[in-house]
């Protein structure tokens, strides 16, 4: 399996059936990536990250998830970063396609956040398309 291949792959979903407590912590692991929408962005990465390290050792699917929405929203991050050096690189006159891509893909941000959620809320592990598995 190649190094590309590794970063892309979801891991296998968590076994077992998780309990009304680990959906909760799921919901809030995809949800409080939300936050980034008042901080400024800060939130969509520390949100995740918060849960994640506080749930990792004691709700297996809650980590699991917060893993997941973490991992996404790194994605969209250095996706982000790409493409504003590239309207730097183009001295402004990459906006022509930088700026659609950027609201496509924050309109996308929020609706598969907000499926994560729901699907997170109804105990099903849920996998963000196109993410880069970063955090393992």
């Amino acid at each position: 399996m190649s190094d590309f291949e590794n970063l892309t792959t979801p891991p296998p979903p968590v076994a077992g059936v998780p309990s009304a407590e680990e959906k909760q912590w799921a919901l809030f692991g995809h949800l409080s990536s939300l936050t980034g929408i008042f901080t400024g962005g800060v939130g969509n990465i520390v949100g995740p990250l918060v849960i994640w390290l506080i749930k990792k050792d004691s709700l297996p699917f809650a980590a699991d998830q917060a893993r997941e929405a973490l991992n996404f929203n790194i994605t969209l991050l250095i996706a982000g970063v790409a493409l504003f050096l590239l309207t730097l690189v183009t001295f402004g006159i990459g906006a022509i396609i930088t700026v659609p891509v950027a609201v496509i893909l924050s309109i996308a941000w929020l609706v598969l956040t907000i499926i994560a959620a729901i699907k997170a809320n109804e105990g099903v592990s849920y996998r963000y398309p196109f993410t880069l598995r970063l955090v393992k």
